[in-house]
């Protein structure tokens, strides 16, 4: 799917990379300074497309809250995105997905609510899962009266697309409806937290990504727990039974340590009858879609079609019956 000119242009921006310092979990003060500039650059005037329009809001679900970021389009929605943003379960707000979710917005006619998850230390795993679960159930239960769709999709990046998965199937235990989420959009997460082989082999050559520290960091989610706890379905979803899931989408680099998480996921996916379209993309790390490349314009625009097909499905299904 990409140019060899694209690639090349990867290539070269790879060696850019190789001179800048590789993500991981910051020091408490550091973590304290990031989102303090995350939350600072929310609001700053960001370059979205006409007519989306941004608003934030808290609600209360089964006994918890959770914060919302919320974008509409211009016009009626024609379904719900929900977004849980990356950030190695430690900073990170649903802001870091304007630039990303308001083309989602207007281009594929979809309101995207993005959740703000409590992070890392502050709470744990566990909790932090379910109260992204209760914020899709949420959403799943208001979109005919709040967005007036009952066609939802969901998704993430990184920790995000982890979040994401792991919400999903506590949905399908839960929902009767479960049906009207159409689909997932899953970038580059940690589905194994024990670690894949990709993971445990990532070296100091490893970009965006510390590869030396990686498994360390996983093995900090779970604080005092062995490997069969942190393989748990519950918190490892690749070990998790996939049956009834919706169609989902799969994207990675070939770059990245956690390419055999994607891989894994496709292939567990596959051998039950499921759907998964995977892209893997040539020469590209860990969050190369957010970088500005050609690359990452071609892969979101993919996945903008791909989540306009799966909601344009569903219309087209409920004006059948």
């Amino acid at each position: 799917m990409y140019s060899e000119s694209e690639i090349a242009e990867a290539v070269r921006f790879n060696r850019r990379l190789e001179r800048m310092p590789r993500f991981r979990a910051p020091p408490p003060l550091t973590r304290a300074a990031i989102q303090s500039a995350i939350a600072l650059s929310a609001g700053l005037s960001l370059k979205r497309p006409s007519g989306v329009r941004v608003s934030s809001r808290r609600i209360a679900h089964q006994g918890r809250h959770a914060d919302l970021r919320l974008l509409l389009p211009s016009g009626r929605p024609r379904g719900l995105h929900i977004d849980f943003h990356g950030g190695g379960w430690t900073i990170g707000r649903a802001s870091m997905g304007d630039a990303i979710n308001s083309r989602i917005a207007a281009s594929c006619d979809l309101a995207v609510l993005s959740v703000d998850y409590p992070l890392l230390p502050r709470t744990t795993l566990s909790e932090m899962i379910e109260t992204c679960a209760t914020a899709a159930d949420w959403a799943l239960s208001v979109a005919a009266q709040e967005f007036g769709t009952r066609s939802v999709t969901m998704g993430g990046e990184s920790a995000g697309a982890h979040l994401a998965l792991c919400s999903a199937l506590r949905l399908r235990e839960r929902r009767t409806d479960f049906h009207h989420l159409a689909g997932l959009v899953l970038f580059y997460g940690p589905y194994d937290l024990a670690g894949s082989p990709s993971a445990r082999n990532a070296g100091p050559d490893t970009l965006v990504l510390d590869g030396p520290r990686l498994m360390s960091g996983l093995q900090r989610l779970t604080p005092g727990e062995g490997e069969a706890s942190r393989r748990h379905p519950s918190v490892s979803p690749l070990y998790a039974d996939l049956r009834g899931l919706p169609s989902v989408m799969l994207i990675v680099g070939d770059k990245d340590p956690l390419l055999d998480d994607t891989l894994g996921l496709a292939q567990g996916l596959r051998s039950i009858g499921g759907e998964a379209d995977l892209i893997v993309a040539p020469e590209a790390p860990h969050a190369f879609n957010r970088f500005p490349t050609r690359m990452a314009e071609r892969t979101n625009a993919r996945v903008r079609d791909w989540l306009s097909a799966r909601h344009a499905d569903r219309v087209d299904s409920s004006a059948g019956s």
